[in-house]
């Protein structure tokens, strides 16, 4: 009696573990998006790198590092920046099927004329795989 109820038990813990759940929480170091979008009075252009992601149907919702170039005209008078700098940020990502819509986070450090802070941005992209 006991043996066919464990395998009974176990059978029919098999058969739900079985099933397929769309649900899922993944870790990457790439996630294969690329997102153009506006901060503190500039541009950016990033590929989304470490992660971690929760999959739901068809939409993906993101938090990560952001490797970008920012592209912003220093106005300083004197010495000026590079207009094109690189620069990791941090933000959400939500991906529905290839398009992406992000709200990124930008440190800017601290200069003679202000304080340093974190600067939220928006970004649209695309998805290629």
């Amino acid at each position: 009696m006991r043996k066919s109820f464990t395998i009974t038990a176990l059978l029919i813990s098999a058969l739900f573990l079985a099933q397929e759940n769309t649900d899922s929480v993944n870790l990457a170091f790439f996630d294969g998006t690329a997102v153009a979008g506006y901060v503190d009075h500039g541009a950016f252009i990033n590929f989304t790198g470490p992660n971690v992601s929760f999959t739901h149907k068809k939409t993906k919702y993101m938090l990560g590092m952001l490797p970008s170039l920012r592209i912003k005209e220093d106005h300083s008078s004197g010495t000026k920046n590079s207009m094109v700098t690189p620069n990791l940020g941090a933000g959400f990502a939500i991906i529905y099927r290839k398009i992406v819509f992000q709200i990124p986070f930008y440190y800017n450090a601290k200069t003679a004329a202000q304080n340093g802070k974190w600067e939220m941005g928006v970004g649209l992209g695309y998805r290629f795989r």
